[in-house]
């Protein structure tokens, strides 16, 4: 373990982004290659799909950014990983290499920095001592403006690819018709070269300029060539051939492609702006607020997750099962409500119908019950608390008229064993195990059930259900 250094903030962002970078593209290899290494919850996660690996580096970065220093950064990097591996690899030797990666990227004005929405084919597999026995040396950046026009936040992309700091940034254009461009490059600490009106001319100039680039910066080790013009092909394999590594940077659609001319690994930046990711909590209060709505709207209780899903996107912009993606929950929208039992109750009537949603508290106006007269009674004189309940025939009407209020009254839909006694708990603040078990009958809660005349037990491939005879 490192010392506890605290270190600028520059290189703190650097040691963040390549942590975070490097865990996300650890974690897609372990899957592609050992999958039984991941917990059980996420091993259908799709960690490899680009705009998941995008995402899950922003959340790294982000949690990681709370550290104060190099110790409580590697804590929190290894308390990640125990959730997301099994224990049995977190105890392994393969695991102490993962790490001592992770404590060689942390180690300040080394760690090599990646931006938080890049994605890269491979894990980087630098040797041991590359970052640590780099002879001095810069990084210089050629820019066509004409041709592709950089961002800053593209450029801390690139300046986290090489090893060596820019230092020397050269942007050309015919500035005259670039408007107020040149202030803005200029403040920015690029060199302005000026280039007539014509075709390619801003090419040539670079091509010309860069081809002699090593004479003027006798100690450039690197240098970018931004151009989607691939014409300058020729420029690139020139500088190669004079011993710098040349990184060929292009736009193709909302991403920006970096070529390392020497070893042929590709790394792709996004230009998309990600979403803020939702916290589960305020998720969770957003989904309940969309439910009441439509039950409301619509005076039924139980309502379509499709129906949900798209009241969500219109309202926040956000489709659900990427949240479910994002929060590791899985790759399906009933996945969000499946990890909140107490809140969600889901029914789904057969494999040709969809899934139902609907709420564990809301109490709304019931529909016209299909129920017997006497089964109609029962409801109607529910005990209120559990002192009222004081034989099994009151037992049974508690419970009657809980699975009247889940199921919207009907005998089609059914609500699982286990929420029926989550809501009995919650009303009434004992368990249904326990009640009747006071009443020395014998019996276990399913058993209790199938002799209840106004209910209906039955046996799923999810489990137990019950319903309204």
């Amino acid at each position: 373990m490192p010392d506890r250094t605290f270190f600028p903030a520059t290189q703190e962002s650097v040691a963040i982004s390549a942590i975070s970078r490097y865990i996300a593209q650890t974690l897609t290899s372990i899957h592609e290659q050992h999958p039984e290494w991941i917990a059980e919850k996420y091993r259908k996660t799709p960690w490899a799909k680009p705009d998941f690996q995008a995402v899950l580096i922003g959340k790294l970065t982000k949690t990681f950014k709370v550290a104060s220093d190099t110790n409580s950064l590697l804590q929190t990097a290894k308390n990640y990983l125990k959730i997301l591996l099994i224990p049995e690899f977190i105890n392994s030797p393969q695991f102490s290499k993962i790490f001592a990666k992770i404590q060689q990227l942390a180690t300040p004005q080394t760690a090599p920095a990646q931006s938080q929405n890049s994605v890269s084919p491979k894990p980087p597999t630098p040797t041991a001592h590359q970052t640590n026995s780099l002879p001095a040396g810069i990084a210089i950046l050629l820019l066509d403006v004409e041709n592709l026009q950089l961002t800053i936040e593209t450029e801390k992309f690139l300046e986290g690819i090489c090893h060596y700091p820019v230092q020397i940034k050269v942007a050309f254009a015919n500035w005259r018709s670039m408007g107020k461009k040149d202030a803005e490059f200029h403040q920015r600490g690029y060199q302005l070269i000026h280039v007539p009106p014509g075709k390619d001319s801003a090419d040539l100039k670079m091509a010309t300029v860069g081809a002699s680039i090593f004479v003027h910066y006798p100690t450039a080790k690197e240098i970018f060539v931004c151009s989607s013009d691939r014409a300058l092909t020729h420029l690139s394999n020139t500088l190669q051939a004079h011993g710098l590594t040349v990184f060929q940077v292009r736009k193709q659609i909302d991403k920006i492609i970096v070529l390392n001319s020497k070893t042929g690994q590709i790394e792709t930046h996004s230009l998309v702006t990600l979403p803020e990711i939702t916290p589960l909590e305020q998720l969770v209060i957003q989904l309940k607020e969309l439910i009441k709505k439509e039950q409301q709207r619509t005076s039924t209780q139980w309502i379509k997750i499709s129906t949900i899903s798209t009241l969500f996107k219109q309202n926040y912009g956000l489709a659900l099962n990427q949240l479910a993606e994002q929060h590791l929950l899985g790759n399906k929208t009933r996945d969000i409500f499946l990890k909140y039992p107490t809140e969600f109750v889901l029914h789904k009537p057969s494999e040709k119908f969809q899934t139902y949603v609907t709420l564990f508290e809301v109490k709304l106006p019931p529909q016209p019950p299909i129920l017997n007269k006497e089964n109609s009674n029962n409801t109607q004189a529910a005990p209120a608390k559990l002192t009222d309940i004081n034989s099994l025939e009151d037992l049974e009407t508690a419970l009657l008229k809980i699975v009247s209020d889940l199921t919207g009254n009907s005998p089609d839909n059914s609500v699982f064993l286990s929420n029926l006694g989550s809501e009995f708990h919650r009303q009434y603040g004992k368990q249904i195990t326990q009640i009747i078990k006071d009443f020395n009958i014998g019996r276990k809660f399913p058993k209790f059930l199938q002799s209840c005349a106004s209910l209906q037990l039955k046996k799923t491939e999810k489990g137990w259900q019950v319903s309204l005879k």
